[in-house]
């Protein structure tokens, strides 16, 4: 089959720190092996046809509501950090299947409106019980696992993507913030060295696209980097992105872990803390995040009181298998509530939480 021809050119092509397609710990549900794809190709297709993945293209990056047409959201950084992380992959001779698949699942369970709307569901899901978190590193891991419904070729349908292990831990530890490893290993940093890739990817992405959306919106301009990124890295972003890149590979070749060299290290924690100076904390990043604040806790707030108006969305959500009457089982379970708003809630597009937000606000006019 042709799948095996892949799974041969693998074994004969790749380095011996590659994750070969054949040795993946597998699935956990047991499926047929597919006859043309190997199994973390599949995955890159199951994740790119799933619509937790096109919802990204109106979910923020950094920038809120941008009039632009060219400014960063969460599927261009996804494409991004898969751009980077396959050219790294390729370069090491790493598995670049899984790289591609690791790195354009790892934002699937980001909220909408970027950090600022992570960081409202964080803080309301805690008001209610202190035990709880939304992380989403771990949503995004839930959405894989749990809440995307896919279409077997039998045409039945069935909750979850059923990744392999190897894309599913990528997704996982792609940043820090995991507080539950469920069934992986305990270190911070993936097993595979293609899933170390995305998360080092990640942050090379968002430094490279957040500067160069920033100074699109004049905040800030090429002169205020400081002088030792620009001295070191290069003097415009595309020297600069292009030397993490080499970094990257120089220190990660023929090595058993993904890395930077100390010195590039330094100068990119430099360059976040510059960005979150002037750029994440902001007085114009600040002004619409109190916006965005009161939106989303409206919203939680709302159907934490008014469960009946989650009727809609819990007919395609997992709960509606738990109960004959899921939403009786809601309202007479909290903490299952809370779980399902924050699901419901992460899953919104910038846009339509302003819809909906407006629609629940604001009497409608007799027409």
């Amino acid at each position: 089959m042709i799948r095996e021809e892949f799974e041969a050119l693998e074994e004969r092509l790749l380095s011996p720190f590659a994750m070969l397609s054949k040795n993946s710990k597998g699935r956990a549900v047991q499926e047929e092996k597919d006859p043309y794809r190997t199994d973390f190709q599949r995955d890159v297709d199951r994740i790119i046809y799933s619509k937790a993945f096109r919802r990204l293209q109106y979910k923020t990056q950094v920038f809120i509501a941008p009039k632009g047409d060219h400014y960063r959201n969460r599927l261009t950084h996804t494409l991004e950090v898969m751009a980077i992380s396959r050219s790294i992959s390729r370069a090491l001779r790493l598995n670049p299947d899984l790289t591609e698949a690791i790195a354009i699942g790892h934002d699937l369970g980001h909220a909408p409106f970027g950090h600022a709307g992570e960081e409202v569901l964080n803080e309301k899901a805690k008001e209610v019980f202190s035990d709880m978190q939304f992380v989403h590193t771990e949503q995004s891991l839930r959405v894989v696992d749990y809440l995307e419904k896919r279409m077997r070729s039998d045409g039945s349908e069935v909750f979850g993507l059923n990744l392999t292990y190897e894309v599913r831990e990528g997704i996982a530890k792609h940043s820090k913030g995991l507080k539950d490893l469920h069934d992986f290993s305990d270190s911070e940093l993936p097993s595979t060295l293609e899933g170390q890739i995305v998360r080092i990817s990640d942050r090379i992405a968002y430094l490279h696209h957040d500067l160069d959306d920033a100074i699109r919106a004049k905040i800030i301009s090429e002169k205020d980097l400081p002088e030792k990124v620009k001295k070191i890295l290069g003097d415009n972003n595309s020297k600069r992105l292009s030397t993490l890149i080499l970094d990257v590979i120089e220190n990660s070749r023929n090595k058993q872990k993904i890395s930077l060299s100390r010195i590039t290290e330094e100068v990119m924690d430099e360059w976040k803390n510059f960005l979150t100076e002037k750029v994440y904390m902001g007085p114009h990043a600040k002004k619409e995040e109190e916006k965005v604040r009161y939106l989303i806790g409206f919203l939680f707030d709302y159907f934490l009181g008014h469960t009946e108006t989650l009727s809609g969305y819990i007919q395609s959500h997992p709960v509606s298998t738990k109960a004959k009457n899921p939403l009786k089982y809601l309202k007479e379970n909290k903490r299952e509530r809370v779980i399902v708003i924050l699901d419901y809630i992460s899953s919104m597009t910038d846009r339509f939480v302003i819809e909906l937000a407006q629609s629940l606000m604001f009497p409608e006019p007799v027409s």
